[in-house]
């Protein structure tokens, strides 16, 4: 099944994009494919912080143990 896909162009200063790529180890396509992600999972994570303290478990960290 193929994914559909966008060709875009992003203007990066260089040196940006230099540290990222350094710190990713992978090229330019998918530096950019990785902060992306991350930048979606960030906004999921802001999502999900609303709800702490507020969640009550019904299942207790044996169950959930034993569950694996």
């Amino acid at each position: 099944m193929l994914i559909p896909t966008r060709k875009i162009a992003v203007a990066v200063r260089p040196g940006l994009l230099a540290k990222e790529h350094k710190a990713s180890g992978t090229g330019v396509t998918q530096t950019v494919r990785k902060g992306l992600q991350l930048l979606a999972a960030s906004q999921a994570y802001t999502r999900l912080r609303r709800f702490r303290g507020k969640v009550r478990f019904t299942r207790t960290l044996a169950e959930l143990k034993f569950d694996r």
